[in-house]
């Protein structure tokens, strides 16, 4: 019977492992199919504290996943396939069953997961290929790297308000394409977006498809008009997609309580969940902030709320 088991890679998880193995509760951390999380696909990290110049997304998480190494921590290639929850043992004591893909079995005592969110894509030709080459979906993360240059936002609901406004201070004009003739944001976001003369809008307008591939550089988009089919081109050099996010969290569902996708925590001023022994962290748990940091700032907090329930137990 393990200790914890830790659902994740990202840095959330990463930061609950470290706080775990320094606690001497041997945490075995289970990566997912993408070991490090979305982090290793963003270039350059400019805003994780202590890194003045920065540092590349991958080194970051290699960083974090030596440091959870060092102090114990098991690291293994796997992915959770089913999650049996709240078992009870012969002593009436609460423990949880793991089924990864390749067929073993984990049985713990507590876990955590910080399974992480994905962005929502539009699955549209040169999304896949460009990515990290000028698509991103991280506005705070990547929007510095795009100066006096043309950008495309695509959305239409308070986040995509955001990022527009927010990538007005590099960007030389934000076009911003919305499917719809009005916006879904607050009417707040939707004036400040409006009464802004950097942004030009693209009304009932979709992106068809992201050129650029060939180049391996993001020099357009592709809108195809969504009441009479009419294409049109708009020339960018990047596309940030914001559309929303989707927690990773599928194999709990009517298992754990869900909003949305993402995992309902017990209170404000904790990490567990609806199911006892098993708390939660990062992008699964936080719809708002989506930020490497807030992210840590959970697995720290997750692995000290494991510490005193399992100390309780």
């Amino acid at each position: 019977m393990e200790n914890l088991v830790i659902v994740g890679s990202g840095p959330a998880g990463y930061t609950a492992a470290i706080y775990a193995a320094r606690a001497s509760l041997k945490p075995i951390l289970l990566t997912g199919n993408l070991p490090g999380g979305l982090l290793t696909q963003t270039n350059t990290v400019e805003n994780f504290p202590g890194f003045p110049d920065g540092i590349l997304g991958f080194d970051l998480m290699e960083n974090m996943s030596e440091q959870a190494k060092k102090f114990g921590t098991d690291i293994r290639f796997g992915v959770v396939k089913n999650a049996e929850l709240g078992l009870k043992n012969d002593q009436g004591g609460v423990f949880h069953k793991l089924t990864l893909s390749d067929g073993a079995v984990l049985e713990t005592r507590a876990v955590i997961i910080a399974a992480g969110s994905r962005p929502r894509e539009l699955g549209v030709p040169g999304e896949t290929e460009l990515k990290a080459h000028g698509v991103s979906y991280c506005a705070t993360c990547d929007g510095a790297f795009w100066r006096d240059v043309p950008i495309c936002v695509v959305g239409g609901g308070d986040s995509a308000m955001e990022e527009a406004i927010f990538l007005t201070r590099f960007a030389s004009e934000v076009h911003l394409v919305h499917r719809r003739d009005e916006f879904r944001a607050s009417s707040v976001m939707a004036n400040r977006v409006l009464e802004n003369k950097k942004i030009i809008v693209h009304w009932n307008s979709v992106v068809n498809e992201i050129r650029g591939v060939a180049e391996k550089k993001v020099r357009g988009v592709q809108l195809k008009d969504t009441k009479d089919g009419h294409m049109s081109d708009v020339v960018c050099s990047a596309v940030f997609m914001a559309i929303g996010h989707v927690p990773s969290t599928e194999i709990f569902e009517g298992k754990l309580n869900l909003e949305h996708g993402y995992v309902l925590l017990a209170g404000e001023s904790s990490t567990a969940t609806s199911v006892e022994g098993i708390f939660a962290a990062g992008d699964c748990v936080d719809h708002v902030y989506q930020q490497a940091i807030t992210a840590a700032a959970s697995g720290c907090q997750a692995a000290l709320d494991v510490q005193h329930w399992l100390v309780a137990q």
